[in-house]
């Protein structure tokens, strides 16, 4: 009878082992996938634009195997797909983070990219979007700085011309507004920044026009014509170097008209003294 008992008790114990086992294995072929296989699970969803399912798995990734390389580009596509969603705060947030914990991390310029994109994407009028041409402009000379070999330098470079002509158009209008309400120092102020600040902008050349229009106005006529001789100098077949010259050479003739007029009051009163 005590020989059946430890028979039984070792068969009990073989059994409950097995099991436990079984369950180990079971668990571990669910904890421990690949993180490669999700990965390239959630890009067929990304692909397929699942895009809620393609977040998740790629969430999945991030908890799972917070230490694999497969962790890190997860959440740079869940930031690109809250980009695509138009959730441009979130998506800043995550890659901000990102940056903040893998500088070196190989593809790290494009999460400079993104972030840049973001406030890209948000600039629609440039009298109303002030701060987002500001803050796209300056993340994407910050990756042009960090990153100037990228692949997503060229693209960089080519939405700043973008950005600084709606900053220069900006100034433009806020100049323009101004100069209409005949407040010259500040219309000038608006009209000098985008002459220093965006030189290479198409706004220019009117910019130095309305200096010479603000000159004149002022009485200021050696300013006028020495700007607009900067402008028929680097502008010559511009329309708004004919409007500085005409503008220029009508003050002239309208200062020679009245210098001829007081000439003649002059001799008139001398000639009556004579009388």
């Amino acid at each position: 009878m005590k020989l059946l008992f430890q028979i039984f008790l070792f068969l009990l114990i073989s059994y409950l082992t097995g099991c436990s086992n079984t369950a180990k294995k079971t668990t571990e072929s669910v904890t421990t996938r690949n993180p490669e296989i999700v990965y390239s699970e959630a890009l067929n969803e990304f692909e397929s634009e699942n895009y809620n399912l393609a977040f998740e798995k790629f969430h999945e990734i991030e908890l799972k195997f917070p230490l694999s390389n497969e962790a890190i580009q997860s959440q740079i596509m869940m930031a690109f797909i809250e980009y695509i969603n138009l959730e441009y705060d979130s998506a800043i947030l995550k890659l901000e983070k990102i940056i903040k914990r893998y500088p070196s991390y190989k593809d790290i310029d494009y999460a400079y990219y993104m972030i840049a994109l973001c406030h890209y994407e948000r600039i629609e009028n440039p009298d109303l979007d002030g701060k987002f041409n500001v803050l796209a402009l300056q993340n994407f000379q910050e990756l042009i700085n960090y990153f100037p070999d990228s692949k997503y330098t060229k693209d960089s470079k080519q939405k700043i011309i973008l950005i600084k002509e709606n900053i220069a158009a900006k100034h433009m209008n806020v100049g323009l507004f101004y100069l209409n309400r005949k407040n010259y120092l500040a219309a000038l102020k608006r009209y000098q920044k985008v002459i220093d600040d965006h030189f290479q902008s198409k706004y220019t050349p009117e910019a130095l026009h309305r200096l010479v229009e603000i000159y004149s106005s002022l009485g200021m006529t050696e300013e006028a014509k020495k700007t607009a001789s900067v402008l028929g100098y680097n502008y010559p077949k511009s329309k708004w170097y004919k409007y500085s010259y005409n503008l220029v050479e009508e003050k002239n003739v309208n200062k020679s008209k009245k210098n001829n007029l007081f000439k003649k009051i002059l001799n008139k009163i001398s000639s009556n003294n004579e009388k």
